[in-house]
């Protein structure tokens, strides 16, 4: 099922573009991008990941729902979806995205903030996946990723809950927070319909044993799973 080309606030987008056309587009986009604080209450936490098949030529979306904010699980869905766009550092959106659009598409209850393995802000057209997705859901999201995109920062002492800043153009745009005691830390970026503040609390607050939130962690999981046995299937 391809994903609607119809965003949350009636724009039209297509996702079968050149590069440079989605290089226009995410310029055009990143203008409708909203950042203001989560709501202080709210009952639905999601988290998405991506699983790539070793060959490359196809890969798995994960949508994952937690109650908040006890974090219990209450539905995982995945879809199996081939590849249509190369990879591209900046685009990842536009190869990614689809699939999770179609994952996302099986829950039963819509999450009220969606965690999102990647960037948000925190890009070099300030308009990584968790802002495009948001955008194009209408829903709350951050980004949450294990390496810098983009920008300049200092470096963040070696203890759980510190953080620095992380600038593009003298701008803020998310922080480099350390999520466990002397291990690398993680950057933070608000998506859409959330500010730095917001994001970087949440992430903290979903933060257990391991240096990744334990939501966008158990999404690797199933990613990861998700990606062995359809690499052992195609295999055997």
């Amino acid at each position: 099922m391809e994903p609607a080309d119809v965003m949350s606030d009636g724009i039209r987008h297509s996702w079968d573009l050149t590069p440079r056309e989605a290089i226009a587009l995410q310029r055009e986009l990143a203008g409708r991008v909203v950042l203001r604080a989560l709501p202080r209450n709210f009952r639905i936490l999601g988290a998405s990941d991506i699983g790539y098949v070793k060959a490359g030529e196809r890969l798995a979306a994960v949508m994952l729902t937690f109650s908040w904010p006890d974090l219990l699980p209450l539905e995982a869905v995945h879809a199996i979806c081939p590849v249509r766009f190369p990879y591209i550092p900046g685009l990842l959106s536009f190869r990614e995205i689809p699939p999770l659009i179609e994952a996302f598409e099986q829950l039963k209850k819509r999450p009220d903030v969606l965690l999102c393995d990647g960037q948000g802000i925190a890009h070099p057209r300030k308009f990584g996946l968790a802002a495009h997705l948001g955008l194009y859901l209408g829903l709350p999201t951050i980004g949450c990723a294990k390496k810098r995109l983009c920008g300049i920062h200092a470096s963040p002492p070696n203890k759980k809950g510190c953080s620095v800043p992380l600038y593009l153009d003298r701008e803020a745009v998310g922080s480099v927070y350390c999520s466990r005691d002397n291990v690398k830390p993680i950057f933070v970026s608000p998506g859409h319909l959330c500010d730095q503040k917001s994001a970087e609390r949440l992430v903290a607050r979903c933060l257990g044993r391991y240096r990744i939130p334990e939501p966008l962690r158990q999404a690797h999981l199933l990613a990861t799973k998700l990606r062995l046995e359809i690499s052992i299937s195609s295999n055997g």
